[in-house]
C-alpha cells in the first residue's frame, strides 16, 4: 500500500513513567516512532510520579512539544507547571466554588463513576458518559477544592461501604483514604488542558487515555492506542501480588478494568505489538475489526554480530537488558545461575539495565545474590551507554519476565546472532523459536538454567541458532518495516485510504456521538 505523505500530522503521543525521562521498550519504541515517522511531528504527553527535570534522550525535531503531568507530586500538577490558564482564572474558580455546586451538580455524577466501577453488568458507553460530565464540570471548577470537599468525601465513603456490604472485608478508614487518594491523583488529567492534535496515539491501554478523551470530547481527535504488555494483565499481576487489603484489591482491579474497556470502546484503531494480547483485547470488548498487529522493529544494521571481548573470552557469559523491578522477575533469573553454577562453576551473568527503578527489589535481588553465594556469578552491572554492543558479550541471551509485549531485548539478541533463553510471556514466541533459541515457563528456574547448561555447552548450536536468529529478524523485524507500517496508520486514521470496515466504524462512530 502506497500513500502519498505530504502533510504532516500532530500527533499526542501519550506516555506513562516511560518516554523521554525512562528507559525501556516503551521508549525505545517512542524513540523509533519519534526520530523516524516522516508524516507526523509529535507532543509528548508524558504522565509520571514526580516531576522530572531532565530527558533520558536527545529528542527528535519532531518532537514539537512535552506536557509533562506529575500525578503524585506533593504539589498539585498546576501549582508547579503553567498549562496555559490564567491564575485570575485559577483563583476565579476556587472562590466561585461552593459546596452546594458540589453537591448538586458533581455529587450525582460522583457516585454514577463509583456505582458503574462496582457493577457486574457495566457499559462502556455509560462509564464514558461519566467522564465526559466530569470533564465539562472541571472546565469551570476547581479540580482540586471539588475532590477534596466533604461532599465528595462523604458521598465515596456511604457509597462504597453500601456497595462493599456482604464482602469478604469491610473498609478501614484506612482503605477508604487509600482509595479515595487513588481516584483523586487517576483523575487528575481530567482538570489540565490538552494542546490540539489531529491524533491521539496512546501507548497504554489504562489511566492515560483521559487526554485522548479530552481531545476526543472538544475535537473528534481519533484515538490510536498500541498495545504494549497488556495493561490490565500486568495490573491484575501486580494487584494480586501486593499486600493490600481485600476492600483496596477490588477498587483497583474494578476500576483499572473500567479504564481498560473504556479504551477499547473509544479507540479508533488498536495496534498490538504481538498477537497474543488480541486476547486480552477482545475479552475487555474490544472490536476485532480494527485490531492489527505492528511487530516491533530494530536496527538491524546497528546490532550486529561482533567477537566476545577479550576479557570475557573461556568464560561462558549470559547477557540481559532489563531494568531491575519485579515484572523482569530477576529473582527468577539469579535462581537460574545457582542451578548453571553447579555444572558451570565459573559462569558469568551479566544484567544491565536500572538499578535504581525498584530500590526494594533491587535489594532483594541483591540479598538473593549473597545468600546463594552468587557474588562471582551474577552481576548488576547498571546502564550500558550502548545497547548494540552488549549482547556480543555474552555466548547467549536471557529474558525470565513474567509480562511482556514484544520485547526489543529479544530482537536485539537475536539480530547480534546470539541465541536466547526465554520465558514463554506475551509476544516472545513470535519473535523466538525453537530454531533461535529456547522457550520456558514463566518463574522455572530449574528449565531455564538446564536450557542455560544446554546452549553454553553446545558451541555448534549456540552458533547455528544465532545465524538463524539474525535471518529472522533480518526477514521480518526491522525498522522499515516498522516505520512503514506506523507511517501507513497515521494515513489510515486520517482517512486516507481507509478500509471499508474502518469507515464503517467511523461512520457509526461519529453517529453515535453526535446523537
Amino acid at each position: 500500500m502506497v500513500f502519498e505523505m505530504n502533510k504532516k500530522y500532530d500527533v499526542l503521543l501519550i506516555l506513562e513513567g516511560t518516554y523521554p525521562y525512562n528507559g525501556g521498550g516503551v521508549s525505545t519504541w517512542s524513540h523509533m516512532l519519534c526520530n523516524d515517522i516522516k508524516n507526523a511531528n509529535f507532543i509528548l504527553y508524558s504522565i509520571n510520579a514526580q516531576y522530572e527535570s531532565k530527558s533520558k534522550y536527545e529528542l527528535s525535531e519532531n518532537v514539537k512539544e512535552i506536557v509533562q503531568v506529575p500525578l503524585w507530586s506533593p504539589l498539585e500538577p498546576q501549582e508547579m507547571i503553567n498549562y496555559g490558564k490564567h491564575f485570575y482564572t485559577i483563583v476565579d474558580e476556587k472562590e466561585e466554588l461552593n459546596e452546594t455546586i458540589i453537591k448538586e451538580e458533581f455529587v450525582p455524577v460522583f457516585k454514577r463513576m463509583i456505582t458503574n466501577i462496582y457493577s457486574d453488568t457495566r457499559k462502556a458507553e455509560d462509564f464514558d458518559d461519566v467522564i465526559f460530565r466530569m470533564w465539562c464540570f472541571f472546565q469551570s471548577h476547581d479540580y482540586k477544592k471539588t475532590m477534596q470537599s466533604m461532599a465528595v468525601w462523604r458521598a465515596f465513603c456511604n457509597l462504597v461501604v453500601e456497595l462493599s456490604r456482604n464482602t469478604k472485608e469491610e473498609a478501614t478508614l484506612n482503605d477508604l483514604t487509600f482509595g479515595m487518594r487513588w481516584i483523586y491523583r487517576f483523575l487528575i488529567p481530567l482538570s489540565i488542558d490538552v494542546p490540539k492534535a489531529d491524533i491521539s496515539h496512546l501507548t497504554i491501554s489504562g489511566f492515560p487515555v483521559i487526554p485522548a478523551l479530552v481531545l476526543k470530547y472538544k475535537y473528534n481527535t481519533p484515538i490510536i492506542a498500541t498495545e504494549h504488555g497488556v495493561f490490565i494483565r500486568e495490573r491484575l499481576l501486580a494487584i494480586n501480588s501486593s499486600e493490600y487489603s481485600y476492600f483496596l484489591k477490588k477498587l483497583l482491579i474494578k476500576f483499572s478494568e473500567s479504564i481498560t474497556e473504556l479504551v477499547y470502546y473509544k479507540a479508533d484503531l488498536i495496534l498490538s505489538v504481538n498477537k497474543f494480547n488480541m486476547i486480552w483485547e477482545k475479552f475487555y470488548g474490544a472490536n476485532p475489526e480494527i485490531i492489527e498487529v505492528i511487530y516491533n522493529g530494530i536496527d538491524h544494521n546497528l546490532f550486529v554480530p561482533a567477537p566476545k571481548p577479550k576479557a570475557l573470552e573461556g568464560i561462558p557469559t549470559v547477557v540481559a537488558a532489563a531494568r531491575i523491578f519485579d515484572l523482569k522477575d530477576i529473582i527468577t533469573m539469579i535462581k537460574s545461575c545457582e542451578v548453571v553454577k553447579r555444572q558451570i562453576p565459573n559462569v558469568q551473568y551479566l544484567v544491565y539495565g536500572d538499578n535504581n527503578a525498584v530500590p526494594e527489589y533491587t535489594k532483594e535481588c541483591e540479598d538473593l545474590i549473597a545468600e546463594l553465594q552468587l557474588q562471582d556469578n551474577f552481576k548488576l552491572a547498571g546502564y550500558h551507554s550502548k545497547p548494540h554492543q552488549l549482547f556480543c558479550e555474552g555466548d547467549i541471551s536471557i529474558l525470565t519476565s513474567i509480562s511482556e509485549g514484544f520485547p526489543y531485548t529479544v530482537l536485539e539478541s537475536m539480530s547480534c546472532g546470539i541465541p536466547v533463553v526465554a520465558t514463554d510471556v506475551g509476544g516472545v514466541y513470535e519473535a523466538l523459536d525453537e530454531n533461535c533459541g529456547f522457550l520456558c515457563k514463566p518463574k522455572d528456574y530449574e528449565e531455564i538454567g538446564k536450557c542455560v547448561i544446554h546452549l553454553l555447552q553446545n558451541e555448534q548450536l549456540r552458533k547455528q541458532m544465532g545465524i538463524n536468529a539474525r535471518r529472522k529478524v533480518i526477514e521480518n523485524f526491522t525498522i522499515g518495516k516498522f516505520i512503514k507500517e506506523y507511517e501507513e496508520a497515521y494515513e489510515k486514521i486520517m482517512g486516507n485510504s481507509m478500509p471499508e470496515s474502518l469507515k464503517l466504524h467511523f461512520a457509526e462512530r461519529k453517529a453515535m456521538e453526535a446523537s
